[in-house]
């Protein structure tokens, strides 16, 4: 196989992307979710039994990406896996909610909220007081103390991506290292708790009711594919993606059933039907150092997630402007430390934008299900790319069983989030179908000659 176009690098590990998909799946989620579940699932068996179903799913998914990334090991995770299977739009509306929401969006929401959280160690930085406001079209811009420090948190973590791969990368894994141990002292100082009995009868819990906590759970789960947008720069992509795939999905799954195992069992029942579940659990527990344990776990989780999306949303961005779907520029590679520079600039800079409306807030609300949709549609993929060229080298595991029902939970994920908020989920399809028209104009322009990023060579694409 020839060298990877523009400029980017293979240096990284299994290791490397092991820490990306937990840097990017373990964040405040299973310190607001658990809360949530058990609040509806009134079974600490049956909610646990949620969290087990929820690893599953997420290792049949981060499976089969591993065959795709094998497959095609290009920058771009699910954009090039559905521009593959089911042609340049399907790509390019994947594509597009990533860089107008998924990614850029989740990484301003992740800003914000590290410094509401590090606004308990220095008050001023949760301060959201207005110290000016600039009108901009049907949005304002507001300056204020907690959105100045979330741009310098943005630009930071940017800034050490824009620094190398691996550099960004592994700073990465330094704060995953340092969250998992947190987390281990604090599952461990849960587990010594000591469990309030409650006298009160459980009800029961409907099929249904049990199936609709599992979207929630699969939200926080959401992630774990965060090593297949890099693919391109690992040493052994057909190797290696898989590998950190799985490694990642798993660590992941045993951190969250560990966690939610603690809470359900050592926890005071009322404390567990509290959305800030973990904040609460461990002071009522544990005391106020337990507190202050926790609030450090979550914004440890916050800063590895902001790092890990600002190290994967610009290569999808990249591989959209190799295809003449974005412009040339935004296929800029910087030569010295094969960096998308372009891409990057591109990331930051709308997130950014982002920060100061708080327009993240409706962006998310609205694609949320989005991620769940492309992420089935990806390994659906893997379907129609076996019936073209037969199975490569590295197969999913339990295919075609368990990509199957990774595909049919997905759907039955969106359905109900349709059901459950019809409104924000038909605003989010309107959002994501902004796209179509993007779509028919660069496609025109990149036909009359708008200027394009060097093609890939027909064998890496």
């Amino acid at each position: 196989m020839s060298a990877p176009p523009a400029g980017l690098r293979g240096v990284l590990g299994p290791l490397d992307g092991a820490g990306l998909v937990i840097g990017n799946v373990v964040g405040v989620g299973i310190f607001v979710v658990p809360g949530v579940v058990a609040s509806q699932v009134h079974q600490p068996a049956l909610a646990l039994l949620l969290w087990c179903a929820g690893a599953a799913l997420a290792f049949a998914g981060a499976s089969a990406y591993g065959e795709l990334a094998a497959r095609l090991p290009r920058a771009g995770g699910e954009y090039v896996y559905l521009r593959e299977a089911f042609g340049p739009l399907a790509g390019f509306l994947s594509g597009w909610t990533s860089l107008l929401a998924g990614f850029s969006g989740a990484i301003a929401a992740s800003a914000v909220g590290l410094m509401i959280y590090l606004g308990r160690l220095a008050p001023a930085l949760s301060d959201d007081r207005a110290w000016a406001a600039l009108p901009l079209g049907v949005v304002t811009l507001t300056i204020s103390p907690q959105r100045l420090g979330a741009l310098l948190a943005l630009f930071a973590f940017a800034a050490l991506q824009a620094r190398g791969v691996r550099t960004g990368v592994r700073a990465t894994n330094v704060l995953v290292v340092t969250q998992l141990l947190v987390f281990a002292a604090l599952i461990v100082g849960l587990a010594r708790g000591a469990p309030v009995a409650s006298g009160a009868a459980v009800p029961n819990v409907t099929m249904v009711a049990w199936l609709s906590m599992l979207v929630p759970v699969m939200f926080t789960y959401s992630g774990w594919n965060a090593a297949a947008y890099l693919a391109e720069e690992f040493r052994e992509p057909a190797r290696d993606v898989p590998r950190a795939l799985l490694f990642g999905t798993m660590a992941v799954g045993v951190v969250y059933v560990a966690m939610n195992a603690v809470l359900l069992y050592a926890a005071p029942p009322a404390a567990r039907e509290l959305v800030t579940a973990g904040a609460s659990t461990t002071e009522g527990l544990l005391g106020p150092v337990a507190g202050i344990l926790a609030t450090l776990a979550i914004t440890l989780a916050i800063a590895t997630g902001l790092g890990a999306m600002i190290a994967a949303g610009p290569r999808v961005y990249l591989a959209m402007a190799r295809d003449g779907a974005l412009p040339a520029a935004v296929a800029r590679v910087d030569a010295a430390r094969g960096t998308p520079s372009g891409a990057n600039l591109l990331q930051a800079g709308w997130s950014g934008l982002l920060i100061l409306s708080g327009g993240f807030e409706a962006l998310i609300r609205y694609t949320g299900f989005s991620v769940v949709l492309f992420s089935g549609l990806a390994v659906a993929a893997l379907f129609v790319l076996r019936a073209r060229a037969g199975a490569p080298p590295v197969r999913a595991v339990g295919y075609p069983w368990l990509p199957m029902l990774f595909v049919l939970a997905s759907l039955v994920l969106v359905v109900a989030s349709v059901v459950h908020d019809p409104l924000p989920s038909l605003a989010g399809l309107a959002v994501v179908a902004t796209g179509v028209p993007i779509y028919l104009i660069t496609s025109a322009r990149a036909r009359a000659g708008w200027p394009q990023a060097a093609a890939l060579p027909d064998e890496m694409r």
